[in-house]
């Protein structure tokens, strides 16, 4: 397999030193997405990496996972579970990859204790824009390190990444603490990332009601034992709600892998809105025949290939600690989207492109994903307050999704003399930059009815155009 890698990642460095050498930008094909960006690759000017999906080696003893980018969260998971082990950040929707959760930030409901994905990473291959291949640590290229997290490929193509592990157990018990506003919420996050837990985030279902989710890795049952991933099971934020209805506290227990890929079943909450949209009966025997087409991979074909993205705020927010009240208040005020999901992050100061790189002591992730906003100028007016307000905050956005900042917003946000001189240091100022990345600059065909049969027959693709 080490053999296999090794010719791979030469014959695609040759072909980005074509590139280079031709002076001729590209982008990175990974051959799957969890951009809600509607993304379109010209086949003449795209590098395809999809191939890179393996997982090379687990060293049970140094605990850590030497993995190529495109290897899947679940993939990932069940690997590493063979010798009783688990990623220390493991990304709730089963279907994003290593190079994803680098690249763009991901964190989830351990991040409080370790931050996000890629600061649980110890070493980067890389492939730079001129096609030399490099390696990067925090010792050595420790800026390329450091730098490239966040940086959306625009910096070269990671084609390995050494991901930490921990000792994995069968059961996460789980304890649900009722809150009743946005300001007695963001102080049990406080509370509770300061204490002995491994798992925590937050829902809330209302201005005034929600839970903060609290969790230990155990091999032991306490209370009821619950599963999320099959097709009978309650969708997770669906059982979340009926014990916030309750306002008490709860505890139960849950398999480690149903409590990891928790949210891939109807994505958090999303998903609901297809059967809003398309008319259907939102019930428990919907959802389970339905259930194929409810896991996030395939939601994630039908946003592609429908273009619903452009109708729907689905936006992850990063907010300093004393600041998440103020913005949740805000979207309470102008937009009234519920449930929020609430995730504590532990700050990183050392990539600057990094949504949890604000100087405060905890970062509060807030999720926000509306239903269908059908106007086109009351959509853009939507993220356009959210960005405003965001700012205003000192907050930041993830890059998954759709950015309406105008250049010079952007760059006031983040620091573009490092950027630039990191860019012109490791040869990568022929690639496209982060802000012409992320940028939503095209306007898409919304056609809900050929993205949805095209994903449920599993022909939805990126779109490549020849």
């Amino acid at each position: 397999m080490k053999n296999d890698h090794i010719t791979l990642v030469r014959s695609i460095a040759s072909q980005v030193k074509d590139y280079f050498e031709n002076k001729k930008p590209f982008h990175i094909f990974h051959g799957s997405t969890n951009s809600t960006r509607i993304l379109a690759f010209k086949r003449s000017e795209m590098i395809d990496v999809s191939a890179l999906n393996k997982v090379l080696a687990i060293d049970e003893k140094s605990l850590v996972a030497t993995v190529e980018p495109n290897v899947p969260m679940d993939a990932l998971v069940e690997a590493t579970l063979t010798k009783g082990l688990i990623p220390k950040v493991v990304m709730e929707f089963p279907g994003i990859t290593v190079g994803g959760g680098i690249q763009g930030g991901a964190g989830e409901s351990s991040s409080f204790r370790y931050g996000c994905f890629n600061q649980v990473c110890t070493r980067y291959e890389m492939i730079l824009a001129d096609g030399k291949v490099v390696e990067a640590t925090a010792k050595d290229k420790a800026d390329l390190f450091y730098g490239t997290a966040g940086s959306f490929g625009t910096l070269g193509i990671i084609t390995v990444a050494d991901v930490q592990l921990m000792p994995a157990k069968k059961y996460v018990h789980l304890t649900y603490l009722p809150v009743m506003s946005f300001q007695e919420a963001v102080k049990v996050l406080k509370r509770t990332a300061k204490q002995d837990y491994d798992y925590i985030d937050g829902i809330m279902f209302g201005a005034d009601h929600g839970v903060i989710i609290v969790g230990n890795l155990s091999d032991t049952v306490v209370g009821k034992v619950r599963r999320f991933t099959r097709a009978r099971d309650p969708w997770y934020y669906l059982h979340a709600e009926s014990i916030d209805s309750r306002a008490e506290q709860v505890t139960e227990t849950v398999l480690l892998v149903d409590y990891l890929f928790r949210y891939d079943r109807g994505g958090f909450w999303v998903g609901r809105y297809a059967f809003e949209i398309f008319k259907v009966p939102f019930t428990k025997l919907t959802r389970a025949l339905l259930d194929t087409f409810m896991h996030t991979r395939t939601l994630y074909q039908a946003l592609q290939e429908s273009g619903a993205s452009q109708q729907h705020v689905v936006q992850d927010l990063a907010l300093p600690l004393d600041k998440a009240v103020s913005f949740m208040e805000f979207i309470d005020a102008n937009l009234q989207v519920y449930p929020l999901w609430l995730c504590p992050l532990k700050t990183d100061n050392r990539s600057p492109l990094q949504s949890n790189n604000i100087n405060t002591p905890l970062v509060i992730n807030v999720g926000v994903w509306g239903n269908q906003i059908a106007s086109r100028e009351a959509f853009l007016k939507a993220n356009r307050l959210i960005e405003t307000k965001l700012t205003e905050l000192g907050g930041k956005k993830w890059f998954y999704a759709h950015s309406y900042y105008t250049r010079n917003e952007f760059w006031n946000s983040y620091d573009k003399q490092w950027y630039d001189n990191l860019r012109k240091k490791y040869n990568a100022t022929s690639l496209p930059d982060v802000y012409d990345k992320i940028s939503v600059k095209k306007e898409y065909e919304i056609n809900l009815k050929r993205g949805a049969t095209r994903a449920m027959w599993g022909r939805a693709k990126i779109r490549i155009i020849d």
